[in-house]
């Protein structure tokens, strides 16, 4: 299971996240994600805990806390979506088979 961790300052790094989140057990991973054309922060990261149980401390404890000025919000990451596809907005009418 992993942490989602939202509205964190556009400072904060990999080893900031592990230094807050290791004080409620084993950090196994953090990933901060980046915008694609920019390389800049996105302002929410990923934390990978040891435990079901070390998870939960850590989300009870640090949701609503306020760190680096920002107010973060943190719980039990949603698995991605799927957004790319299927969208069809390219598809040519081809017109009705009725004769006007």
């Amino acid at each position: 299971m992993s942490i989602y961790v939202g509205n964190l300052s556009y400072e904060v790094t990999k080893e900031d996240l592990t230094t807050v989140f290791e004080e409620y057990g084993t950090v196994s991973r953090v990933s901060l994600p980046s915008d694609r054309e920019t390389g800049r922060p996105r302002g929410f990261g990923f934390v990978e805990m040891g435990s079901e149980d070390e998870e939960a401390k850590a989300i009870e404890s640090l949701d609503g806390a306020e760190w680096m000025g920002r107010e973060l919000r943190v719980n039990k990451a949603r698995p991605r979506e799927n957004n790319r596809g299927g969208g069809g907005g390219n598809r040519r009418y081809e017109g009705s088979s009725r004769n006007y």
